[in-house]
């Protein structure tokens, strides 16, 4: 499909399920209007809750540009979720039992997360190509490990913190937070005191995963359009009979583009433990980041790049959404079924199509 045709009907999907949410909302008694000024002033109304966004945003970015990159390839990484999980997992180890300097300490847990969301990737790629498993069952299988893995880990006592659910907190020299030790410094106390804008922009867990996953994006971009790599593993997707009688290595493709997906979804986890998280420790939860990322896989057509938009949209909307409790008494799970509809609708593009023909089709009856 075109990228303008693309961008067409995901414009529309959206419309549609803004409308399909406002017929939601009157059942209730709701002025959809209302609500969806609440949605947008809670997403973007002041610096603060900017920040917030954003900061959610990431996470969903990333695993949104995994399940991409790896549908782009043939395969459907479902399982982005335990790739999350396990790249945290590998994060928090490195950034609470490693000493090392300030810079070099957050690079390396990001490594150890991102290389261990990879392993993750890569047991599925070696299990389709070698074993002919398909990767949408072993990935929901390593999805449910890598959680049981994680409440695993918290049984050891020098992980768990006492009378917790969470684990230790990384050391600071982990921590990716933007300013953190000058927030706390006595100009930066000053400096934000006089200036109220910055300190609210400031306030939340801003960190430096909205510049990595944008340069992530761009990368995962740049493979898949102007590389060899990219042109062989987008030529095995798109018919493996071909590219083998071309030369390319079925096997070979498959795993390495399973690590590549799974390297992105645990740099997710990681970031979120060490930019995010990092003063509480990791939890024994599934966050729900790799399901969300294959919603804005889907709204962003499957391009790298249009995930960026995407994960900005799917957070602003859940953030936003989150208010409609406290300001308008109604339920927040309305906003699910918003952002489920669009997803259906972009899912859906023949749909689309055909409901554009039949407009048509009334309008030359009445020419």
């Amino acid at each position: 499909m075109k990228s303008k045709s693309r961008l067409f009907y995901t414009i529309i999907s959206i419309l549609l399920g803004l409308i399909f949410g406002s017929v939601i909302l009157l059942i209730n008694g709701t002025n959809p209007i209302e609500a969806y000024k609440v949605i947008i002033l809670g997403a973007v109304g002041k610096p603060n809750y900017i920040s917030w966004t954003i900061v959610n945003s990431v996470p969903i970015i990333l695993t949104g540009i995994s399940v991409a990159f790896a549908f782009n390839t043939g395969l459907f990484n479902i399982g982005a979720e335990g790739q999350y999980i396990v790249g945290s997992i590998g994060a928090m180890l490195a950034g609470y039992f490693l000493k090392l300097p300030p810079i070099i300490h957050p690079i390396v847990a990001l490594l150890c997360g991102a290389l261990l969301g990879g392993l993750w990737g890569f047991i599925v790629g070696l299990l389709k190509s070698k074993f002919a498993v398909n990767e949408v069952i072993s990935s929901i299988m390593l999805n449910w490990i890598g959680f049981y893995l994680s409440n695993y880990l918290l049984s050891f006592s020098s992980i768990r913190r006492p009378q917790s659910d969470n684990s230790y907190s990384i050391l600071p020299s982990a921590n990716i937070e933007f300013l953190k030790d000058w927030k706390v410094s006595e100009s930066g106390i000053e400096f934000l005191s006089e200036h109220a804008i910055f300190k609210q922009l400031l306030r939340p867990p801003v960190n430096w995963g909205i510049v990595i996953a944008i340069i992530v994006a761009i990368i995962i971009w740049f493979i898949l359009k102007k590389t060899t790599l990219g042109y062989q593993l987008k030529a095995v997707g798109f018919n493996k009979d071909a590219a083998e009688y071309g030369g390319i290595n079925i096997n070979r493709s498959q795993i390495v583009s399973m690590s590549i997906a799974g390297f992105v979804s645990g740099l997710a986890g990681a970031i979120t433990v060490l930019g995010v998280s990092g003063n509480i420790g990791m939890m024994a939860s599934q966050q729900g980041y790799g399901f969300d990322g294959m919603a804005v896989s889907l709204i962003a057509g499957n391009n790298p790049l249009a995930c960026i938009p995407a994960g900005l949209l799917f957070a602003g909307l859940n953030y936003g959404g989150g208010k409609l409790n406290s300001a308008l008494g109604i339920y927040s799970e309305v906003i699910e079924i918003v952002i489920g509809v669009i997803i259906l609708f972009v899912a859906m593009p023949k749909l689309l199509d055909l409901i554009g023909f039949i407009f048509k089709k009334k309008e030359g009856n009445k020419q």
